[in-house]
């Protein structure tokens, strides 16, 4: 076994005579040729270093020590011998009895036979124990019981996967809590009543509910009980260890449970639940109106809850997460919770984390584990210093079985917890039917994380007892397994069976546990039937009912020079690129005085600035944020001959909240997710989320559709996260023009976020801080804004600085080339983003009035500003048409979603048509000249006259 040698015993001692002359031997050709010596007896060497000289004393050793005739087959079976030890630690777990459905002998492996060793068990007890395993426990004398402790260590109803960790110092410690029992508690006779109490709460309650509501579904954790009482345990040891969160995320199978027994959600809610929905014949599909009563939002196992649990002196926040069909999605979102909860954001600077303050654990699929990649993107944020959490702990509830669907037709590994090896995560398994092992593993799952601060991964191997859902009948599909799971057990009764034989209960009590927790469930609910007990006050979730209130968002002058001033003040001695201290030392020349211009990424950093001086704390991560993809907003600075970094927001004068700034991972779903759980667990905070190109936000759009959209029509759950998605045709081809706003605008309704497509610095300035100043209000929602690549350092996008000091946000304005003899007015072109500056940067190139037309811009799509553009269309009287021009192709961008509201808005008898692309299946085109022929046709025909004569106006 490797070990530090500072710790260790001297392996050699059981080495006497013509054996310790060998192995001085050996150690010569070792010493002058690494290579001259067998691979396994370089490896002794290599951990134990040299053997002790030979004395005249040594001739004649101790008996335990006593030499075997042939001194090259003494050390091949000591070689052996060790190398049997080592392999049972590595694949002890193939020969472990960790599967609850098949028979003890199932589990014998090849591998880890003497035979295969050329060692017999004569040949083992000739070995000294500590030759073996230099820390061998006193009490093993010889290599035979070495070999034995081993095998029951780690071929039990426990096993184990530790050698993916590379850190020795984590690997040793891992093996010796399992060597030497650290892991094992001994549970008192009491604790293991309450046990078997628990796992009586737990199946009591799923089989109350099958009998009493027959199909309905409820995905049962029965097959995976010792889930619940694990959890227990985790929970208790962070209570004691002073944790004030833990966060749960978890799919359907056993969230009832959980929910009743962890989270506290009285039976009573939960029966009311079930008594108040239709019978299944009546629900055919898992999201019916039906099984969705009493939840208006979403059903009744997707739902989340707090808990607040309090014990002697300590407090503690339990959190189950709202969670989607969509599986393992909400993995990164209980991250985000876990990294907000752990932080403080009331200093300047980045957040003070403390990762004892919060515990995420997240219960996986054996299905959906490998086969989901938001899980390899989320274990790839574990380790990251934007996203770490100190560790999570992950137990994936195994039932052997997708839907219908085999293991070995879903993945490719031979166990679902593979996937964890590539993050050096260490795994455990654990036969789901021995409870106390389950406790034993989840002990270590626990202190792993408080000695190393990583994650760790618990297989729990079980079953299901029944079909998918309790609708399902799995036989048709499954008809071995579930000739096994007919005949099996519950983990209660083989538990209960164990104390008994062990005179801790009898049969007796064991029944009154039983018959005690049936009455219980069935005299509350005959309350309910009785309509003594009234459906519970549920706390439906709601929509936003109020618009975003007027707020005035402006700084004054003075405030900006002082905070562009604070801005371009480094450290002594930082040494910034030479070529981009020139670029930001020009922001501090005149940007802000009369004649300046404020740019995209000053505005940007203004509007930072100032919301932290207001006392916002900022968290904003992406792809390459810290520089901006474009290279416009060099928020961190790298010092051009050490490497080190600076950022200027985290020294301004004043400020006493936190900017926490990281570039991300090359993911989108994890990322996304994690801002989204950082944001809700985190209200008052401001977080943003940018995508390298708007397009990327794709690989998220499961995020975007189930939790961002939705979250809160579904769960209550508030959110205002921002996301800035790079949108514009420039003619760089599919993947780096659309932002998809069309996708977004097809999912706004309640009020459920705000969509903006913006054509100025002011404006953008005015936003972040409108956003900002309703993080903790009522009326806070999601902000999507289609921000710009090309249009960052575009003159006519530029504000003056007064316009920033002055005003507020504008959910449309009039471009003031146009519309000044209203009478004249015959086309009100409505356009929003890139285009806008287009068509501007036209009508600047054109010496001739265009009094016929006039241009607004929208600039707030969703919620649709209405009245405004009312009240513009109410000044001209001879208006004929209303044009929306637009870059994307027809069926895609702002188009589809804006043409009904134009229609509502547009007067009698008045033309409503659109300028842009035609329908497309992909969003642009990838030749750059086809690319501006188009764009140049579209601005040409929204300010030509005579595009109107063709149309007969």
């Amino acid at each position: 076994m490797a070990t530090e040698r500072g710790r260790m015993e001297n392996p050699w001692e059981g080495f006497y005579g013509p054996n310790l002359g060998y192995i001085q031997e050996q150690y010569e050709n070792y010493i002058n040729d690494r290579n001259s010596v067998d691979t396994e007896v370089r490896d002794l060497f290599d951990r134990w270093g040299p053997p002790p000289e030979q004395t005249g004393s040594d001739n004649n050793g101790p008996e335990s020590g006593r030499s075997i005739n042939n001194d090259t087959a003494t050390m091949e079976k000591v070689v052996s011998a060790v190398k049997l030890a080592e392999n049972i630690r590595t694949f002890g777990h193939l020969a472990a009895r960790i599967n609850p459905l098949e028979d003890a002998s199932h589990f014998d492996t090849q591998m880890l036979k003497l035979e295969e060793y050329q060692l017999s068990k004569e040949d083992l007890k000739a070995i000294p124990a500590k030759v073996v395993w230099p820390e061998a426990p006193v009490n093993l004398h010889n290599g035979l019981d070495v070999i034995n402790h081993l095998r029951e260590a780690y071929s039990h109803t426990l096993a184990y996967e530790f050698s993916q960790v590379h850190d020795i110092k984590e690997r040793d410690w891992l093996n010796r809590m399992v060597e030497h029992g650290s892991l094992f508690r001994s549970l008192s006779n009491e604790a293991r009543i309450e046990l078997l109490n628990r796992l009586t709460q737990v199946e009591g309650f799923e089989s109350f509910l099958h009998k009493t509501f027959v199909g309905q579904k409820r995905f049962s954790i029965e097959g995976v009980d010792a889930m619940v009482p694990m959890l227990d345990e985790l929970i208790r040891c962070g209570i004691e260890d002073g944790t004030k969160n833990v966060m749960i995320g978890m799919a359907h199978r056993g969230r009832l449970n959980v929910l009743a027994h962890v989270l506290g959600k009285p039976y009573q809610h939960v029966l009311a639940e079930f008594h108040h929905s239709p019978n299944k014949e009546l629900v055919p599909s898992e999201g019916s109106t039906g099984i969705n009563y009493g939840w208006t939002g979403d059903v009744k196992y997707h739902l989340g809850a707090d808990r607040i649990e309090e014990k002697k002196s300590s407090r503690v926040r339990l959190t189950l997460a709202n969670n989607p069909s969509h599986l393992e999605f909400v993995n990164p979102v209980v991250q985000g919770y876990a990294r907000a909860a752990q932080e403080n954001r009331e200093t300047a600077g980045y957040p003070e984390q403390d990762n004892t303050k919060a515990l995420a654990i997240i219960i996986h699929g054996d299905a959906a584990f490998p086969g989901e990649g938001i899980v390899a993107e989320s274990l790839n944020l574990s380790r990251l210093k934007g996203y770490q959490t100190g560790g999570s702990i992950h137990i994936i509830a195994n039932n052997q079985l997708g839907f219908t669907t085999d293991s070995s037709d879903s993945r490719s590994t031979k166990y679902a917890s593979d996937l964890a090896k590539g993050f050096e995560i260490p795994i455990v398994h654990v036969n789901a039917d021995d409870p106390e092992a389950c406790l034993d593993a989840m002990n270590l799952a626990y202190q792993y994380r408080k000695q190393f601060h990583k994650d760790f991964l618990i297989n729990l191997l079980g079953y299901r007892r029944y079909g998918h859902n309790e609708m399902d009948d799995p036989h048709a599909t499954n008809p071995l397994l579930y000739a096994k799971v007919d005949n099996h057990p519950t983990v209660r009764a083989i538990y209960e069976e164990k104390l008994v034989s062990d005179n801790l209960i009898n049969k007796d009590q064991a029944k009154e546990m039983e018959e005690a927790e049936q009455n219980k469930l069935q005299s509350i609910y005959d309350k309910i039937r009785s309509d003594k007990g009234e459906m519970p006050e549920l706390d439906p979730p709601g929509t936003v009912a109020q618009d975003l209130p007027c707020l005035d968002t402006a700084v004054s002058v003075d405030i900006l020079r002082e905070l562009n001033e604070g801005m371009l003040k480094w450290p002594k001695g930082f040494n910034v690129y030479s070529k981009l201290g020139k670029i930001l030392q020009r922001r501090g020349k005149n940007a802000l005085e009369e004649g300046g211009k404020v740019d995209w990424g000053l505005a940007e950093s203004l509007a930072f600035a100032s919301i932290l001086r207001d006392g916002t704390p900022i968290r904003f991560t992406g792809q390459d944020v810290e520089r901006g993809t474009f290279a416009h907003r060099h928020l961190v600075l790298h010092d051009s001959e050490s490497g080190k970094t600076y950022s200027p927001l985290h020294v301004l004068k004043g400020v006493k909240a936190s900017f926490d700034i990281h570039n991300s991972p090359l993911s989108e779903a994890s990322v996304l997710g994690f801002e989204y759980g950082y944001d809700v667990f985190a209200p008052e905070t401001l977080v943003l989320w940018e995508a390298q190109f708007g397009d990327f936000a794709n690989a998220g759009q499961v995020i975007f559709d189930q939790f961002i959209a939705a979250g809160r029509a579904k769960w209550g759950q508030k959110s205002g996260l921002v996301m800035l998605l790079p949108h514009g045709y420039e003619g760089q081809g599919p993947e780096h023009s659309s932002g998809r706003l069309e996708r977004y605008l097809q999912s706004a309704a309640e009020n459920n976020w705000t969509v903006a497509n913006l054509t100025s610095a002011a404006q953008y300035f005015h936003i972040l801080r409108r956003q900002a100043a309703i993080t903790l209000k009522e009326e806070v929602r999601p902000l999507i804004i289609m921000t710009p690549k090309s249009l960052l350092r575009n003159p006519h996008v530029a504000s003056p600085g007064s316009e920033l000091s002055a005003g507020r946000f504008e959910k449309v304005f009039d471009e003031p080339a146009t519309g000044h003899a209203p009478d004249e007015v015959k086309r009100l072109v409505l356009c929003s983003g890139k285009v806008a500056i287009d068509l501007e940067t036209e009508l600047s190139s054109k010496e001739e009035n265009l009094d016929w037309l006039h241009i607004l811009r929208v600039e707030q799509l969703y919620p649709f500003p209405e009245e405004r553009i009312r009240e513009v269309i109410g000044r001209y009287k001879n208006l004929k048409e209303i044009v929306w021009v637009q870059e994307e192709p027809k069926n895609m961008g702002a188009w589809m979603y804006i043409q009904p509201k134009i229609w509502e808005v547009a007067p009698e008898g008045i033309k409503v048509n659109y300028i842009g692309r035609p329908d497309r299946s992909s969003p642009a085109g990838g030749e750059p000249d086809i690319h501006k022929k188009e764009q140049k046709r579209i601005v040409t025909e929204a300010l030509s006259e005579q595009s109107l004569k063709k149309i007969g106006i």
